[in-house]
């Protein structure tokens, strides 16, 4: 068997967790089967079973054209580049509607089928918007065609297939549940911690950790808006980059500036940090805190616990699924508007109750060490790529009958 997949995201270019996903079921996946992977990017390698291709993203033709809605315009070109080799897989595997579009393509052009990872759906996304214009209408409708067209469905939690059978005209047949992983070889802690020297972190000191794109949907400017209840001797380590917009990128930056004013140890890193430096500061945090408004996964949580970390997480998608409350962390309900969705109906009551769950965890060692060593063996039990790989495997198996 042979399968192709089709993403946006690759190495060296993953600035989320779509890409972690790939990468790593890419290389166990190959373990098993031959892959192909057809990427936005300059990559070119090959490998004894793991072929990867990237791309061009970037394309003078569409400088002139309205920025918001460049990047639908530079997807949809990219896809029919990723198109024009001749296929010979059993099967072609999308992931984000980035990649729809190439799908699209190759079921129709190739008669190949179809399977689609649902990582986040564009109908529970309505912020993006604010990045895409108008562009918004044309990537939802990319993804409603390639969903609503698809041989099989992967969704990444029990609450995302729900949200797919909601929002999409899917036989719920089609739809098959599985987790994200991670690899419990790479993802252990380390006492290494050259990370923390080089940010200026205080290793005699607490921190709380976040880790993610500056977006809506990962709620870090709630975050930002709990670091005044947060107990003054506990640092806050912040490793945000890739604003989705500029007008987000300095809200977070005028609300980072502001509650700097009053304390010191709010440490923002404004950039996407290496594997290696993750897991050391995922490894010395007290805390790491994951304030998303729509997250059907998670999978920076899974990474934190499998570094033995407590998390303190919003009660929403399939965080729920991961985070066990009281063992592995604490998960903090969101109450959200219905007029506004993913936006809380009182945002100072979240950010409190982020700040109060942060400062229960911090300061009771006996409770951040139990959800530790919890954390670690929960992502051991439901969570590692190899059996995920399989299931996959057998789902492609499937199409072929």
């Amino acid at each position: 068997m042979k399968a192709l997949f089709f993403t946006r995201e690759f190495p060296p270019y993953v600035y989320g967790g779509a890409g972690v996903h790939v990468e790593y079921l890419a290389n166990e996946l190959a373990k098993l089967m031959e892959v192909d992977v057809r990427c936005f990017g300059d990559q070119d390698s090959d490998g004894d079973n793991l072929n990867v291709k990237g791309f061009p993203y970037e394309n003078p033709i569409f400088d002139d054209s309205e920025d918001k809605l460049k990047a639908v315009f530079k997807t949809l070109s990219t896809g029919l580049h990723m198109n024009a080799a001749p296929i010979d897989a059993d099967v072609v595997h999308c992931h984000t509607w980035y990649a729809h579009f190439a799908g699209i393509v190759a079921k129709l052009c190739y008669g190949i089928p179809l399977v689609i990872t649902t990582h986040s759906l564009e109908p529970l996304r309505p912020w993006k918007r604010e990045q895409l214009g108008r562009g918004y209408d044309a990537s939802s409708w990319i993804e409603k065609t390639a969903i609503e067209m698809a041989d099989a469905l992967i969704a990444v939690s029990e609450e995302t297939k729900d949200d797919v059978l909601k929002y999409f005209n899917v036989d719920e047949k089609k739809v098959k549940v599985i987790y994200n992983g991670i690899n419990l070889q790479e993802y252990v802690t380390t006492s290494d911690s050259n990370t923390l020297d080089e940010y200026g972190v205080d290793k005699n000191k607490p921190y709380v950790l976040f880790v993610g794109r500056i977006t809506r949907q990962k709620g870090i400017i709630h975050l930002v808006n709990a670091i005044k209840y947060i107990d003054a001797d506990t640092q806050i380590v912040l490793c945000a980059g890739a604003p989705d917009t500029p007008e987000i990128g300095e809200e977070m930056k005028k609300a980072v500036n502001e509650v700097q004013k009053t304390r010191n140890n709010v440490i923002w890193i404004d950039k996407m940090v290496t594997k290696k430096e993750i897991i050391q500061l995922y490894s010395h945090a007290d805390v790491f805190c994951c304030p998303s408004i729509y997250e059907p996964f998670g999978i920076i949580n899974i990474e934190a616990m499998a570094c033995d970390t407590a998390v303190v997480a919003s009660a929403v998608g399939g965080i729920k699924e991961v985070v066990v409350h009281n063992e592995t962390g604490i998960l903090v309900p969101v109450e959200q508007q219905k007029s506004a969705p993913f936006e809380p109906i009182d945002p100072d009551k979240f950010s409190k109750d982020l700040a109060d769950g942060v400062n229960k965890v911090i300061n009771n060692p006996e409770l951040r060490k139990s959800m530790a060593k919890k954390g670690r063996k929960r992502v051991e039990d439901h969570f590692d790529w190899i059996a995920i790989a399989k299931q996959v495997e057998e789902l492609y198996k499937s199409l072929k009958n």
